[in-house]
């Protein structure tokens, strides 16, 4: 699976910038009006995991693929957006079949660049975002309970689950305790985010900050940090402006002078993969080969056929074995023919659980 991230804030948070710099593009507008973006910006980015050049050398492989992370920049949202202001119903829509959402919210100070309330308040900014969503998910909540009532009186009782389900959700919506979402089940929640419910999905807030704070935080970045750590919802701290200025350089060693010179231990794009991957449950496998080494991203604790449909859906439905090899064995063993030699590669059936980092060729008849 692509591990797809929505990003959310107000209108002059920096979310555009953001995703310029993340996509390393010049493709999303980013302008001091209130939307300036309309239309969604897509962009997809690969994972830099160094592991995959490592195991290209070993077993010599041509090409090298990485795992994609997929970034969605909707429009800033307004109070009102719920019920359309702004354009609000078109933005949220957009952002319905994301896996995760980032909410950037604005940290900084800038006489240039307009706020929409005239005042920088991270706590008070995330109320309108996630009121918004709310309320729009309260009027979806009821639509999808209408429509799963026509079905299940059209003879569709595979439906009734479903149905009884939504009714629970709704009351949780009308009390506006999205916390109470904990109340549900792995899989209900699965069933919950299926239908594009917002105020459900794994969330995680982005402190926009200025250049000067971005190494110590400030006073909205760490009124951020309390409310984060408060609702137990993950945050990171990046600069827009500083990433845009990361993606524009290609010498790494100059890209890592400048990280240096500013205390920056991480970048924006590596933050966003790490949480987002522990937000999502996700790890790595890879393939590889003469032909390519390639990384895949599956849910943790999943078992080799579902490993396998990742690839293909025939490799799960003729899954006969797994020839498995962690990683770090692979690159001790100088490659797959000295491994294989050394007796280091596993045969696993149907119940093994995949672990991060594993090397995996896979065996079907279809």
């Amino acid at each position: 699976m692509s591990f797809k991230c929505g990003i959310v804030g107000l209108p002059n948070v920096g979310k555009s910038s953001l995703f310029n710099a993340l996509v390393g593009l010049q493709k999303a507008a980013s302008e001091n009006y209130p939307f300036c973006t309309i239309e969604p910006n897509i962009g997809k980015v690969p994972v830099p995991d160094e592991r995959l050049n490592n195991l290209a050398l070993v077993n010599k492989s041509k090409k090298i693929i990485n795992a994609q992370i997929e970034f969605v920049d909707i429009a800033g949202l307004v109070k009102g957006a719920s019920k359309g202001e702004g354009l609000g119903n078109k933005f949220l829509s957009n952002i319905r079949e994301v896996d995760a959402i980032a909410h950037v919210v604005r940290c900084f100070d800038d006489k240039n660049i307009t706020h929409v309330h005239d005042k920088i308040n991270p706590e008070y900014d995330i109320e309108i975002i996630e009121n918004e969503l709310l309320l729009s998910d309260l009027e979806r909540t009821e639509n999808i309970i209408n429509k799963l009532e026509k079905l299940i009186k059209n003879g569709k009782k595979e439906y009734v689950k479903d149905n009884e389900l939504f009714k629970s959700l709704l009351e949780v919506l009308k009390t506006g305790k999205v916390k109470d979402k904990y109340k549900y089940s792995e899989e209900q929640i699965a069933t919950i985010n299926k239908y594009g419910i917002l105020s459900f999905k794994p969330l995680m807030y982005v402190a926009n900050l200025d250049e000067i704070s971005i190494s110590t935080g400030n006073l909205y970045s760490k009124k951020l940090l309390h409310h984060s750590q408060k609702n137990k919802i993950p945050m990171v701290s990046i600069s827009a402006k500083i990433e845009e200025e990361l993606s524009a350089i290609k010498d790494n060693n100059e890209k890592n002078e400048l990280m240096l010179s500013l205390q920056i231990k991480e970048s924006g794009l590596s933050q966003f993969i790490t949480q987002g991957f522990k937000l999502l449950n996700l790890i790595t496998f890879f393939t590889s080969g003469e032909k390519e080494t390639r990384a895949w991203t599956l849910v943790k604790d999943s078992y080799a056929p579902n490993a396998a449909r990742t690839i293909h859906t025939d490799f799960e439905k003729g899954f006969i074995a797994a020839e498995v090899i962690n990683y770090t064995t692979l690159i001790e063993c100088d490659g797959e023919k000295n491994a294989k030699l050394s007796g280091k590669i596993r045969t696993e059936g149907k119940d093994y659980v995949v672990m991060d980092g594993d090397v995996i060729l896979f065996r079907f008849n279809v």
